[in-house]
């Protein structure tokens, strides 16, 4: 891990920009830490520079809790290599849903699954080098989308303790089984008017979960309506089960 950058935001919290090989991230820790921090991984689907000032948001609003936040980006996004497939499947899928018609599984299974292949090692290796800084501690969550990543993230890594899932993104059927996988506490948060995202499907993999203790909140509203105070329900979650 190299830092390429660094800054105090105005409530203290300091952000840093780094790289793990070619993968860019962000990481940002409290401005006032006495020990180290519990860490939080911020899922997104992609583009740091479009999605910053959103994870920003949400980092900052870990870091007043005590957590360190840090994200990457995810492979074919940003100004990292576009996969000719994925691009492909992508305007498949962006021409069912502008057509109003059911979205084949097959399209969503060329464009997830080689996205989860390639980007849960990454975020495993990016886990390897946060853990190594004497700021951060354990024990780490993981908050956001993709979904079908944090399925997966939370079968094959032990070091996650707890997830906060966001329900707005394709999820292939054949992770169904994984999902039975998951034991650790999950809260999933759900758009009900989420245009983008198949609710149903949604709604059958909580019911698919493992964990013994898994909570959906779910929200009136689009994919970009999520209310501020699901960001408090947030917390609350993870400062039961990192803290």
């Amino acid at each position: 891990m190299r830092f390429t950058s660094e800054q105090r935001l105005d409530d203290g919290v300091l952000e840093r920009e780094f790289t793990l090989g070619e993968i860019p991230g962000i990481l940002w820790t409290p401005g006032s830490a006495s020990a180290p921090a519990p860490l939080i991984l911020l899922g997104q689907p992609g583009g740091l520079h479009k999605m910053y000032p959103r994870l920003v948001a949400r980092a900052r609003h870990c870091a007043a809790e005590g957590f360190a936040a840090a994200t990457i980006e995810l492979p074919g996004g940003g100004d990292r290599p576009r996969s000719a497939a994925a691009e492909e499947a992508r305007a498949d899928l962006r021409r069912a849903v502008e057509a109003g018609e059911p979205v084949d599984d097959e399209i969503v299974d060329r464009l997830v699954l080689p996205l989860v292949e390639k980007a849960v090692p990454e975020w495993r290796a990016a886990l390897d080098a946060l853990l190594s800084l004497p700021e951060i501690g354990g024990p780490v969550g993981y908050a956001g989308g993709v979904i079908a990543i944090g399925v997966r993230l939370a079968v094959v890594e032990p070091r996650i303790s707890a997830a906060l899932l966001f329900a707005g993104s394709y999820v292939p059927r054949t992770m169904f089984e994984e999902a039975r996988q998951v034991t650790i506490p999950l809260q999933v948060l759900l758009q009900w008017d989420d245009e983008g995202n198949d609710r149903q499907l949604a709604l059958d993999l909580f019911d698919a979960f493992g964990s013994t203790e898994k909570t959906l909140h779910a929200n009136m509203g689009g994919h970009t309506g999520v209310p501020q105070f699901e960001g408090d329900a947030g917390n609350r979650f993870f400062a039961r089960h990192l803290k």
